[in-house]
């Protein structure tokens, strides 16, 4: 298995497209291991490359499903492997593609060769196994709220965040009236009934969680319900976690009850997702393309935007 950096070489060495070639015959590569179809969703978000980039263009989106749609048509496995690579975004995102995976494929594999966060360890939690390294990691679900500000930009926060920040707010000005001054320019940003999105998102996230893994990687287990139930809570609890984005990882989800297997276990299939993985990062490093959704004939969707 070439390493990232002799990837990266081979890229630089080559004429200009070599690294839509060469990821595109590692993606034909697992395939044809696996025999199963092959989905590539993978954000730019942990490289360089992604400083000052708009967060929806890194971020899981709703206008994702179009592209998952698009790469998927015309496919007639059953199986699909779907690898993941996102920091997260929006829950009804995730909801309307697990919609559509899920009326296309009968098994799916959620494979995490680095990152699947909040938004995207929802969508992992929609399939029926989950594949990890000793490197990867999955996050709290807490979700992430979008609105826009009084400037007409738009604000990104974990929708547990918000309501701490309030909660202190509230504790601060209860307890020094004075203090409002300080707080009401903030507060005045946030939209009206803020909090009850929050509150109300939150909820739903583990809802979909639970419903979820109950109807597909626990379909048929006993205590299905429960065992579920205790996982979208764990995921999805602030306090467990503390951050949006606390890692965690393989021995932790599998601690928790996740049907988890390592990648480790079939060396063949690592060094092959790897190599998907890591032609996938170089793609981002040599180019203007931040988002990638594909499979493994080559058919795709490509965000990209303009760096200066």
């Amino acid at each position: 298995m070439p390493t990232k950096s002799e990837i990266a070489q081979i890229v630089l060495n080559a004429k200009n497209g070599a690294q839509d070639e060469l990821r595109r015959r590692y993606l034909k590569e697992l395939a044809d291991y696996t025999h199963r179809d092959i989905l590539l969703y993978c954000s730019a978000y942990t490289t360089p490359q992604a400083n000052g980039v708009p967060s929806d263009a890194l971020s899981l989106v709703t206008g994702d499903t179009q592209g998952f749609m698009s790469s998927l048509h015309g496919l007639t496995n059953h199986k699909l492997d779907l690898i993941i690579h996102s920091p997260g975004g929006s829950s009804e995102a995730v909801e309307q593609i697990v919609i559509y995976l899920r009326s296309k494929y009968k098994h799916i594999r959620a494979i995490i060769p680095q990152n699947a966060m909040s938004a995207a360890t929802m969508l992992a939690c929609a399939c029926d196994e989950i594949i990890m390294g000793k490197h990867s990691a999955i996050g709290p679900i807490d979700p992430q709220i979008t609105f826009p500000m009084q400037n007409g930009s738009l604000f990104t926060a974990p929708a547990h965040s918000i309501l701490n920040e309030f909660n202190q707010a509230k504790t601060e000005i209860l307890a020094n009236p004075g203090v409002a001054p300080l707080w009401i320019p903030k507060l005045a940003n946030w939209p009206a009934g803020i909090l009850d999105i929050c509150n109300n998102t939150i909820n739903l996230s583990k809802e979909k969680v639970k419903n979820w893994l109950t109807s597909y990687m626990f379909a048929g287990h006993q205590n299905d319900v429960n065992l579920a139930q205790t996982i979208a809570n764990w995921l999805g609890t602030f306090s467990n976690h503390l951050t949006h984005g606390r890692p965690i990882p393989i021995n932790e989800a599998q601690a928790q009850g996740l049907i988890v297997s390592p990648l480790e276990e079939d060396q063949n299939l690592q060094e092959k997702v790897l190599s998907v993985f890591h032609s996938s990062i170089v793609t981002f490093e040599v180019t203007n393309c931040v988002k990638i959704i594909e499979n493994q004939n080559g058919k795709g969707t490509f965000i990209t935007v303009n760096r200066k």
